[in-house]
């Protein structure tokens, strides 16, 4: 599992035109087989009089697959597959439909029009990049708030959330490999008077 990657943040369509085939690219942000069964569905209802609906995607836990979907053997799923690769994207889903338009492209056509869409999908949408992170919540004293604040803004540490009554409550979110430095270094700056504890593992923009 990769603890930091690239991937995009919603629903792109591109549509291009080759010799009067048009092939229309969906990309999506999934994160596992469920989501993926779900866009195709999605896709597949859409446009369900295409002839084809090519697909291809990249998980962060490193599954990939992908499909010709009955277009000649690597001339379509494989060419979106190397875009996703060349462009380092993981958990994205890229759906090319195509409605043929009586002209036959030949494999070199093909994909150059499968790989086309592709890359206008990617153009189009918008890449992000997420980390592993951990969420911890913090009970401090009212006073160490400030003290706090700035070592989270010093070090690059996100506060989600706070509440304050007589103590103050705080949500962080923590890269996962800085969670222990994290730990450690409140408990110094704060002569041990806080309480963390650690709510959940996500992964994070």
């Amino acid at each position: 599992m990769l603890r930091q990657f690239y991937t995009i943040d919603k629903e792109v369509t591109a549509e291009i035109e080759v010799k009067k085939s048009e092939f229309i690219a969906d990309i999506f942000s999934i994160s596992n087989e469920q989501d993926f069964k779900e866009k195709m569905n999605f896709v597949k209802k859409k446009f369900n009089d295409a002839r084809h609906h090519v697909f291809a995607y990249r998980l962060a836990d490193g599954l990939e697959r992908y499909s010709d979907d009955g277009e000649p053997a690597g001339t379509a799923g494989v060419p979106i597959l190397d875009i996703l690769r060349g462009n380092n994207l993981h958990d994205v889903l890229v759906v090319v439909t195509r409605y043929f338009g009586g002209t036959l492209l030949g494999t070199g056509g093909l994909v150059k029009a499968y790989s086309d869409a592709a890359k206008l999908a990617i153009e189009k949408a918008k890449v992000i990049e997420k980390f592993l992170a951990v969420e911890y919540e913090l009970e401090i004293p009212y006073n160490d708030y400030n003290i706090v604040q700035h070592y989270c803004s010093t070090n690059g540490f996100v506060i989600t959330n706070s509440s304050f009554s007589d103590i103050v409550q705080l949500q962080i979110v923590v890269k996962e490999e800085e969670g222990r430095r994290f730990t450690k270094e409140l408990c110094e700056i704060l002569d041990g008077k806080v309480d963390i504890t650690m709510i959940k593992e996500n992964f994070y923009i």
